[in-house]
Formats: structure tokens, sequence, C-alpha cells
């Protein structure tokens, strides 16, 4: 009976130490991730729905390491309907609240094949936007602006192309023979031909003559009477 409360204690002991434990290792954990937005260049000029632009496009984080000359994928992601994604990538790429290798964002198509960037590579470079409680927020310099002419979803995939239908191998069918058509000798048309009255000729419309129209009469004025002055009388002194 007194082995009971004892046995409780213990539990309650070994719970509170494994929680303890669990806090203190969750301490440290980082977690990074990249978040972003697609950017269709010339969808309103080729009337397409943005969600048919973005529809099965992917994105992938690659980062170049300080002494290495290839880059290498370290995350990928789906774009949803709006074009925006996250992808999260490993917590060890970050030291010291920065990133130790330089990272970039690169769209892939429905194929897999990577899709030339518009605004250039700069605009693709990861920065840090928010960092808080071991949270470590990235983004990008700009929008992944792309075409969907060198950048195809899943809306421009080629139909499925059926296989041929197989030769038809089988022997023709027999031909049957026809009664003899048996004629009745008519001499003249069974059916008399219709004929239509022919419709008079138009009338002729007869239009009036134009009236002539005479020049205006022009109008003479006489010459200006010219207003002679009378001669300066000279003033004696």
């Amino acid at each position: 009976m007194q082995i009971l409360p004892f046995r409780g204690g213990a539990l309650v002991c070994f719970i509170a130490s494994l929680l303890f434990v669990a806090s203190f290792c969750n301490a440290d954990a980082k977690t990074v991730e990249v978040v972003g937005a697609g950017d269709c260049a010339d969808c309103a000029e080729n009337n397409l729905e943005i969600s048919q632009a973005f529809s099965g496009l992917r994105v992938s984080i690659d980062c170049k390491p300080e002494n290495g000359k290839n880059f290498k994928s370290r995350g990928s992601g789906e774009l949803d309907k709006q074009g925006n994604f996250k992808v999260f990538v490993p917590e060890d790429l970050v030291e010291n609240g920065e990133l130790k290798e330089e990272c970039y964002a690169q769209l892939h198509s429905v194929s897999a094949a990577p899709c030339p960037a518009h605004d250039g590579l700069e605009s693709a470079k990861l920065v840090l936007k928010s960092r808080s409680d071991g949270k470590h927020e990235f983004g990008l310099k700009g929008k992944l602006r792309f075409s969907p002419l060198t950048c195809a979803s899943a809306f421009f995939l080629p139909h499925f192309k059926f296989p041929p239908l197989p030769k038809w191998n089988h022997p023709p069918l027999p031909k049957f023979p026809l009664p003899p058509f048996k004629g009745f000798h008519h001499h003249y048309p069974i059916i008399p031909p219709i004929y239509k009255k022919p419709l008079p000729p138009p009338s002729p419309v007869y239009k009036p003559p134009p009236v002539p129209v005479n020049p205006p009469v022009p109008i003479y004025k006489p010459p200006p009477v010219p207003v002679y002055k009378p001669p300066p009388v000279p003033v004696k002194p």
C-alpha cells in the first residue's frame, strides 16, 4: 500500500525530466525557410490566367559553396495558384543569422527544365527577411519573372496521342445482284416542269435635270471722291 505513491512520484519525475531534456534540445533547433513569389511577364497579353501559368512549376534553392565551383540544390518546392512558394532548407546553411553560401532561387518548368530569368540572376538572390525565436526567413530581392513561352506549365502539356487504328484485313463484303430495272417507256417526263412567269422590266426612273447655278453678281463700289483742302494762308508778323 505504501509502494504505489512511490511509483507514482517516480513516474512524475521521469516525465518531468524527459520534458526538460526535450525543451533543452529544442532550444537550439533552427527553422530556415525561403519564401517568394513568381510573376508571369506576358499573361495579360496572351489572355492567360495566372493559375494556368503557375500550374506544375517548381522552384529550387541552389547554393554555391565557398570553395566550390558548381551549384548544389538545397531544397525545392512547388508554386501555388497565386505563384507563391515556401521551401525549407537545411539549418546548417545559416551561421550567426547569415547564409554561409551564396544561394539563388531557380524556377523550373513542368518538364524539370530550368527557366530563364527575365530580371537577371541578382533578383533571384536570397536575402534575410526576418529572424525570431530560432526561425530564419529568407526571401528574394525581387520576383521570379518568367514567360509561359519559355517556361511551360502543366496547362501547355501536349495532348496524348493515341496509337493508329489497326488496318482492316477482313475480306470485302459480297456484292449481291440487283433486280433489273423495268422502264415504263414514257415519252414525257413524269413530273411536268414548272415555268415561272417572267417579271416585267423595271420602270425607268427619270430625274429632273440639274438647275444651273449662276455665279453671284459682282458689286462695284464707286471710287472715293478726293477731298481738297485750301492752301494755308501765310500770317504776316
